[in-house]
């Protein structure tokens, strides 16, 4: 059954896509700036696309720049394993990305904010800005980077047959090209890669739920997955579910879940750069379009990782595609999946799933040269350079961040964490620290910058304090209050996601603290320009977050 070839019809089917994206993308590229030299040397435009996107390109490039390899085979072997809960990590998004549009990006667009360093030299100093760059930098291609390259190489290679370090090349090339064109290529050729994806991922988990109902419709295969798996239709854990660990309970809707979302969502360049360069209508619009694409994401990424495990149940698919016991794959869910589809649409999934990781690629990229060339190049090497000399240094950090991508990432052991997995670590043991410091930097006047150093440092020291503090210490007395469970070694430890709630508050208290021992010895904080006027919204944007509101407790109620 598994076919690690495409044949000659989905390879045209592929090659129509790629001729699509790069056709449109040269045409943005030359219509869009006008090709004349003016705009194309423009640091702003080139990075920000300022004034350009419209609201759909906006939403479409949110998605585009989030979906990747890690969602569809990640978290697609994250459904194979634990289920629909951890399609929480999509539907928590959409209520975020809400909070995100109504009180974050109002304040970064009052105060012209271009990247997160520059709010940081804002609000706080220059050196809470370099370091946070400096480490924004490092996370982004180390991390990033890397885990979208691998594990986009890894299903490709699986489902074409092609040597892997071969697809890793083509991939990052291919990124390259989008990129170099800046912001508005990107945002523009990613309404197409949404469309692929969304089009090439629903015929693929349509074909996934028919071939459980042994071809009597998706419906019916749902309905079957859910009687012959109702353990994989759980969303919320109870603690002596074995992943439990990974999903803590109610911390999914009360806890650690939301420092995880609003970080990402609202305090990343790699996300908030879709929207910095438009008006607040524009921005607020394009992501309440990107919170409703994030409803629909687990039907993309989720429902073919459960169908994967109930036909793997019912000897449809063998140990030679998933392997047994201690070598069983959870990722091969969905690499397995597109090796079952017929001629064509084989090519489309293919194209989907390529979609996926190369607009993940490109506004990654282009973060990472966004930042380096205004936060580092330009505020320590060439202070006095030319906005030509600005592009052209972003060009040239966007090609030498994916070749050390292409270099590091088979040496990181990626495959053997599991992707999802991968990245939700390493970003977490950052991130209270950097949520705790913008949060409070937005909306209380009186945090200092010595209170943001240890939001930094303190907060990753916590991060890794938590990490290895059952490794000393027994913590079985926090099992009666639901902060500890049994591992599978045997030894008590702490939630991924309450870990980085306890970080968080400690970070908050101690902030506040530090804060106000400044004030007192005459510590005047630097301050932003926020009024609540602007927190409020246009009343579609109200009605569109309502529907969102109603969606998303429904879902929660059936699922439970």
């Amino acid at each position: 059954m598994n076919q690690h070839t495409l044949s000659t019809i989905d390879y045209i089917v592929f090659f129509v896509y790629f001729i699509i994206v790069s056709g449109y993308g040269i045409w943005v590229y030359r219509r869009k700036t006008g090709h004349d030299g003016t705009l194309e040397g423009n640091s702003k435009d080139y990075f920000l696309a300022e004034g350009s996107l419209t609201w759909w390109a906006i939403g479409s490039s949110l998605i585009a720049s989030n979906i990747s390899a890690e969602q569809f085979v990640g978290m697609s072997g994250s459904g194979f394993s634990m289920g629909l809960a951890i399609a929480t990590y999509e539907w928590m998004a959409a209520i975020t990305l809400v909070i995100v549009a109504v009180f974050f990006i109002p304040v970064y667009l009052k105060n012209n904010i271009a990247t997160m360093p520059q709010f940081l030299s804002q609000r706080y100093n220059s050196t809470v800005a370099m370091i946070m760059a400096l480490f924004w930098l490092a996370l982004y291609v180390v991390v990033n980077l890397t885990s979208i390259l691998y594990l986009g190489a890894i299903a490709i290679s699986s489902i074409a047959g092609l040597n892997l370090t071969f697809c890793m090349y083509m991939l990052a090339a291919f990124a390259v090209v989008i990129t170099l064109g800046g912001m508005k290529v990107i945002g523009f050729t990613d309404v197409i890669q949404v469309f692929f994806l969304i089009l090439g991922g629903l015929a693929t988990t349509y074909l996934a739920l028919d071939l459980v109902s042994d071809h009597q419709g998706a419906i019916k295969g749902f309905n079957l997955m859910a009687e012959k798996a109702p353990e994989h239709f759980q969303m919320i854990f109870k603690r002596d579910n074995e992943h439990f660990l990974d999903l803590p309970g109610l911390t999914v809707l009360l806890g650690g879940m939301w420092i995880v979302n609003l970080n990402y969502w609202g305090c990343n360049q790699y996300i908030t750069q879709r929207a910095l360069g438009a008006d607040l209508p524009t921005a607020r619009s394009g992501i309440l379009f990107a919170a409703f694409l994030k409803l629909l994401m687990p039907v993309i990424v989720v429902l073919p990782g459960i169908a994967a495990f109930v036909l793997y149940k019912s000897n449809v698919f063998g140990a030679a595609e998933f392997g047994s016991g201690a070598d069983l794959n959870p990722d091969r869910a969905y690499p397995v999946l597109l090796n079952i589809l017929p001629v064509g649409l084989k090519g489309l999934s293919f194209a989907a799933l390529t979609a996926a990781v190369v607009a993940s690629l490109a506004g990654k990229a282009n973060s990472i040269a966004t930042i380096f060339t205004l936060d580092v190049y330009h505020k320590v090497f060439k202070t006095d350079a030319t906005e030509k000399q600005l592009v052209a240094t972003g060009k040239i950090a966007v090609v030498v961040a994916m070749i050390l991508g292409v270099l590091i990432a088979p040496h990181l052991g990626i495959d053997k964490k599991g992707g999802f997995q991968y990245i939700q670590e390493y970003t977490g043991f950052v991130s209270p620290g950097i949520f705790a410091m913008f949060i409070l930097g937005f909306f209380w006047k009186k945090t200092t910058s010595t209170a943001a150093l240890f939001a930094t440092i303190g907060g990753f020291l916590l991060s890794v304090m938590f990490k290895f503090l059952p490794t000393y210490m027994d913590l079985s007395f926090l099992a009666p209050f639901g902060f500890a469970v049994k591992g599978s070694s045997g030894v008590y430890e702490i939630p991924f996601l309450d870990r980085m709630g306890f970080v968080f508050v400690i970070c908050i208290i101690m902030m506040i603290i530090i804060s106000l021992i400044d004030n007192a010895r005459g510590v005047k904080p630097k301050g932003l320009e926020v009024d609540s006027s602007m927190f409020k919204p246009q009343p579609s944007f109200v009605i569109g977050t309502a529907a969102i509101v109603v969606i998303l407790t429904t879902l929660y109620t059936i699922y439970w």
